[in-house]
């Protein structure tokens, strides 16, 4: 694993390999065992869209590993203003030992790959969120204690998280549902790696996609940039909402996840966030553990 650019450059075991690092990272930080493993490195943070956790948890994660990590905006950067992204990644590659860029295009991230010489992490694009997914993954292990034998469902929009999740859960061992207006299916629905795949079922019924499932993951309607949208997606997704309906159609022990930030009473009911609550915080939690580990993975001097 030279970068995390999607879900489906990651092998199984490359991913067990991530879970079971940031698992034994968590443990250290619960009981005060500090693990400096990336002292003296810098990571640059490129953001083109806001966030909080991403932000906060790779700062922190930084500082926590005994590095640092370096904000830049879109404001703070030639890129900003035209400068060819290539030429970013090979200046940045001088300076840095590792960039995460949260940005729009796919293809952006992708040339940073190409044309810098240090690891790029992919904190967010229109349509890939692996970060997020391997914070679901982890949360999911921690909390049904294995993949195998399980339902994963996910309700919504087909969005960056969507795509994410539905390769994530497949690459793991689980079955996967997802349900989705008509008009707003997921990318990856045609890719080779899920069209076709027996461990995976697409539908516009979030009540057939829903049944028997073990784990329940929706996102918001209307993403970053889709806010001219959000009138008529509400109008779109109506029957799409992650209630007690839909929920008793679930395994009665279903755990409920979403990436955050929550619109209750659009995507989740208010009463559903709050009974999984505990489920939906741990895995913002696991953000932070999961992104250590793929921050020393790929920019440690020892592969752990």
């Amino acid at each position: 694993m030279n970068h995390l650019l999607r879900m489906l450059d990651l092998s199984t075991d490359e991913i067990t390999q991530i879970l079971n690092l940031a698992d034994q990272l968590k443990y250290e930080l619960k009981h005060g065992i500090e693990h400096k493993l990336l002292a003296g490195k810098t990571l640059g943070m490129i953001f083109q869209k806001a966030s909080t956790r991403t932000r906060v948890s790779f700062e922190v994660g930084m500082y926590q590993l005994g590095g640092y990590a370096l904000f830049l905006s879109a404001n703070d950067l030639q890129i900003g203003r035209g400068e060819p992204v290539e030429d970013t990644a090979r200046v940045l590659s001088r300076y840095l030992d590792g960039i995460m860029i949260r940005t729009f295009e796919q293809a952006e991230v992708e040339a940073l790959a190409k044309h810098g010489s240090i690891p790029i992490i992919n904190g967010l694009t229109d349509i890939s969120h692996p970060c997020q997914v391997l914070a679901d993954l982890l949360t999911i292990r921690e909390m049904k204690g294995r993949f195998d034998g399980l339902k994963m469902c996910y309700i919504g929009d087909g969005n960056n998280m969507a795509n994410s999740l539905i390769v994530g859960g497949l690459k793991v061992g689980m079955q996967v549902s997802a349900a989705c207006p008509a008009g707003y299916e997921p990318l990856v629905n045609e890719d080779p790696f899920v069209k076709g795949n027996k461990a995976y079922s697409f539908c516009n019924d979030p009540m057939e996609a829903a049944k028997g499932a073990d784990v329940v993951i929706t996102d918001v309607w209307a993403s970053m940039g889709q806010e001219s949208e959000a009138a008529k997606r509400r109008e779109a997704f109506q029957g799409y909402q992650v209630n007690k309906e839909l929920m008793a159609a679930a395994n009665g022990d279903a755990m409920v996840l979403h990436c955050l930030p929550a619109h209750r009473g659009e995507e989740i009911a208010a009463d559903v966030f709050e009974a999984h609550a505990s489920e939906i915080f741990e895995e913002a939690e696991n953000r932070l553990h999961a992104q250590k580990a793929v921050m020393v993975l790929l920019m440690g001097e020892k592969k752990a």
